[in-house]
């Protein structure tokens, strides 16, 4: 007897065969972005409306810098997949492959910058 689990007979189901992927993918990003979140904000908070020397002093701290890369790389990573989410459900032929692409590399473009602004203060 064959144990399956509903996981795994709902793999590579539907037309592009990786529907499942991205919803585990947009579940996991959007419990870790629930737990995440909430504590950077709290740190950001603390560090609005300083001065110049006090906000550079936040976001230098080790913890801090890893807490900011992770919110800027997991939540433009949950951006380009609901994008594309969205672009799928409301758009068609060449046209969706073009909107895909740019919330891609828009998605990338604006990791790139976050993380190099985040480099640029942290060290």
């Amino acid at each position: 007897m064959r144990y399956i689990t509903p996981l795994k007979q709902a793999e590579n189901k539907g037309a592009a065969g990786t529907g499942t992927d991205h919803h585990w993918f947009m579940i996991v990003s959007s419990v870790g972005l629930a737990l995440i979140i909430p504590v950077f904000l709290v740190a950001f908070g603390r560090a609005l409306g300083g001065d110049r020397t006090e906000v550079l002093a936040t976001f230098s701290n080790p913890l801090m810098a890893i807490l900011t890369g992770l919110v800027i790389f997991f939540g433009l990573r949950h951006f380009a997949a609901g994008a594309q989410t969205m672009i799928e459900d409301y758009s068609q032929g060449g046209t969706r492959r073009g909107l895909i692409i740019a919330v891609t590399i828009l998605s990338y473009a604006m990791i790139a910058v976050g993380l190099f602004a985040l480099a640029k203060i942290a060290l």
